[in-house]
């Protein structure tokens, strides 16, 4: 580090009353002798005071612009002699490669042709020490050399060890009875650093990182039923080699409790409290779980307020019973303040429309004030994944009954430019590139345009969304497609499809949309080998379809990917005519429901069921049936169950089928943050009624097919990654089976 001289802080005691007859000024080079004077509480014709002259020399000193201050008396003059500090001249940075020269420097006060001084260099050091410190390098060691040059000038140059990132070598848990350290790890964000967390920084000591710990902890075991725990304290020590840290968190279990009796209660006249009833998620006899309660707050207000009640608030009055360890909780309706919004103020959007923002907000000016509308516009806006932050905060509107919102936004990109690829043992190998805008114009428009390739497949796909068109809450867009598919070795032959669609789609409730789709697509079956099928052989050629479907969905999943717990339920009624030649109608329904057993372990049931009908006396075109296999039915072939040429062994679809799987996902036993979890399923389905053709030898049954297996699933940094091998048990002598399926899929 600078070492520090024994300045000449000093003023000179003797000649105390003697009057100064003249002040002079001497070894300054830059400072002018007025500028020097001006910080002096002596002045010529005034007799010398000590007191004054130390005063004078402290005033000088705070100016930063001397390194060494001497006042005395020579006789009847007052002398000034000063060491003036260097200036610098450049700051330079050596051994830093883990963070840029221009990062380090916008963080340090010493600059180029500023005054040297080190108490401002040390205090640079430690600003440098910290932003290394926030990226996990505890022991960065940072010295700081001067090299003098000629006028008063010095270059200053921070040399700097990065050293090793500090990451955390062990988390230990100090009373905890009911979950295991293992257990407890797996609920925090921090984790113990290991050779596969290279694309992790999870494993490194971040002190805020450590706060949110805390707070996981104290959710998870409220959720577990334990209301009385705490965490008593978060301890973490430096190891003495200084390469990691020794996290210690010490926690009260308390005691665990059930849920008692539960109780809703109204001050509300005429509000039908047994009717509310039905809205509480927590039930007698179950164990305490605050995050049902916070749920059924939350559900209760909006029931009550759907009702016309504007200022609602729901208290959840609990009462321990510490004997038989139970908490009973009523759940009291009351009147809230009454606050209404008076003005609502947006900045930061620089390029996104405010009506884009207001009509996310799920209040207007003029509504009654609810902390649970705005939580809820919060988040909405956060989902639109056009900001970076947002931040919604009240203050005082005119009135004591009024309020304003000042909604403060930090807009990020939404220009995206993807690359993909990928491999399945049904598809082949995949690779996509897409060009896309999500807020095209600043007002919320998505426009995207897509091209996939693949060995069997390719797909150009150009689509334009508005979600909220003609300034309704519907979103309405178009796409235009171009498709081909290789499916020689499935049935003989290729197709290859262009058209448009125009859709709708508006949402009842937070879980249930509807979408309506107008679709025109021309097909073109060719490539039809002499040796195939006559029923594909009769099929070659181009037809026009004209379809009109309407989807229902209710999707209550926690997340869409790997979802843990909830269920989707979907269906879709379609019908196809002029001015198509192809006449069909259409309906199909699927199902998926996920609920957890214990800790880690997922069960999940699905189910799909279809059936299309052709009518106006037209065939059922190829390219319009159901085919099963491959991700619809594990262990077998794409197109591998089902109706089949008894010839040429062409796959020729069907029209009604129905599927259905139950799985079990849990752990291997390796770091939760690695991603690989096990699988075990049980699938079945069946797929039948190929129309029939004169001189065409059809096997076709209603034989349901199943099939048992256990795969792994990796969501690996580079995307999911799934391998099964399934046992088919039950199938067709002229099924085309498959053990293995493997995908891989990344997107970067």
């Amino acid at each position: 580090m600078l070492a520090t001289p024994a300045f000449a802080q000093r003023a000179g005691g003797g000649g105390a009353g003697t009057v100064i007859t003249a002040v002079q000024i001497q070894g300054n080079v830059r400072a002018e002798p007025e500028t020097i004077r001006s910080y002096l509480q002596l002045k010529e014709g005034q007799p010398y005071d000590p007191a004054a002259a130390d005063r004078s020399l402290k005033a000088l000193f705070s100016t930063g612009l001397f390194s060494d201050v001497a006042i005395d008396m020579q006789g009847s003059t007052l002398v000034v002699k000063v060491t003036e500090n260097p200036i610098i001249n450049r700051v330079a940075f050596e051994g830093n490669r883990k963070i840029e020269d221009d990062k380090l420097r916008d963080e340090i006060q010493s600059k180029a042709r500023t005054v040297f001084t080190r108490a401002r260099v040390q205090a640079d050091v430690e600003r440098l020490l910290s932003i290394y410190r926030r990226s996990g390098r505890y022991n960065a060691v940072i010295e700081p050399k001067i090299i003098k040059l000629e006028q008063g000038r010095v270059d200053l140059v921070f040399e700097i060890n990065e050293g090793e990132v500090t990451g955390v070598k062990r988390i230990s848990f100090v009373g905890n009875k009911r979950f295991g350290d293992g257990t407890l790890r797996g609920k925090i964000r921090t984790v113990e650093s290991a050779w596969w967390r290279f694309l992790s920084s999870d494993d490194r000591f971040d002190p805020d990182r450590l706060n949110l710990d805390r707070e996981m902890l104290r959710k998870f075991y409220l959720s577990e039923g334990y209301a009385d725990f705490r965490v008593e304290s978060a301890v973490a020590e430096l190891a003495p080699q200084r390469d990691g840290f020794f996290i210690t968190f010490t926690i009260n279990e308390g005691e665990r409790y059930r849920f008692g009796k539960i109780d809703v209660t109204s001050r509300f006249r005429g509000l039908d409290v047994d009717a509310l009833k039905r809205d509480v998620t927590v039930s007698e006899g179950d164990w305490y779980d605050a995050s049902e309660v916070e749920k059924t707050v939350a559900a209760l207000s909006d029931a009550v307020g759907s009702l016309g009640y504007a200022f609602v608030e729901v208290r959840p009055n609990v009462r321990r019973n510490h004997e038989d360890h139970t908490i009973d909780i009523t759940f009291d309706i009351q009147e809230g303040p009454r606050v209404y919004v008076e003005r609502i103020d947006i900045s930061g959007n620089t390029r996104t429309l405010d009506k884009v923002i207001r009509r996310e907000f799920r209040l207007a000016e003029g509504d009654a004030f609810s902390t649970a509308k705005v939580q809820r516009s919060e988040q909405r806006l956060r989902n639109l994944g056009f900001f970076e932050k947002v931040d919604i905060s009240a203050s005082p509107g005119s009135a004591p009954d009024k309020t304003n919102l000042q909604v403060n936004v930090t807009e990020q990109s939404t220009g995206e430019i993807t690359f993909g690829a990928g491999y399945s043992s049904t598809g082949g190998i995949l690779g996509d590139v897409s060009i896309r805008e999500r807020n095209l114009l600043g007002k919320g428009q998505d426009l995207r345009l897509g091209l996939s390739l693949g060995t069997l497949s390719t797909l150009i796909d150009l689509s334009f969304t508005e979600p909220y068109f003609l300034d309704r809450p519907m979103a309405a867009g178009f796409d235009v497609f171009r498709t081909s598919n290789n499916r020689q070795s499935i049935a003989s032959y290729s197709d290859a499809s262009v058209g448009f669609a125009l859709r709708a789609g508006w949402a009842y409730t937070e879980h249930t949309t509807q979408t309506v789709r107008y679709t025109l697509r021309q097909t073109n079956i060719y490539n039809v080998p002499y040796y195939a099928s006559a029923v594909v052989q009769s099929q070659a050629g181009t037809s026009l379809t004209s379809e009109v479907s309407e989807s229902l969905s209710w999707d209550t999943r926690d997340q869409r990917l790997n979802p843990t717990k909830g269920w989707l339920l979907r269906n879709t009624l379609a019908v196809a005519g002029p001015p198509g030649n192809n006449s069909y109608f259409r309906v199909s329904a699927d199902g998926s429901i996920y609920q957890p057993i214990i800790d880690d372990f997922i069960a999940s049931l699905s189910a799909s069921v279809g059936i299309i009908a052709p009518f106006n006396n037209t065939v059922l075109r190829l390219n319009n049936r159901f085919f099963l296999g491959g991700d619809s039915l594990p262990g077998w072939a794409v197109g591998g169950a089902g109706p089949r040429d008894a010839i040429t062994g062409d796959s020729l679809g069907g029209q009604y089928f129905y599927t259905g799987m139950g799985e079990l996902s849990f752990p291997l036993g390796l770091p939760k943050e690695i991603g690989v979890v096990g699988k075990a399923f049980v699938d079945v389905g069946s797929l039948w009624g190929a129309p029939y053709q004169a001189g065409v030898s059809i096997l076709d049954s209603t034989m349901m097919r199943v099939g048992t297996g256990f795969g792994v699933q990796w969501s690996s940094p580079f995307g999911p990654i799934r391998v099964d091998y399934t046992i088919p048990l039950v199938y067709q002598p002229y099924d085309r089976l498959q053990n293995i399926r493997f995908s891989f899929g990344t997107r970067f």
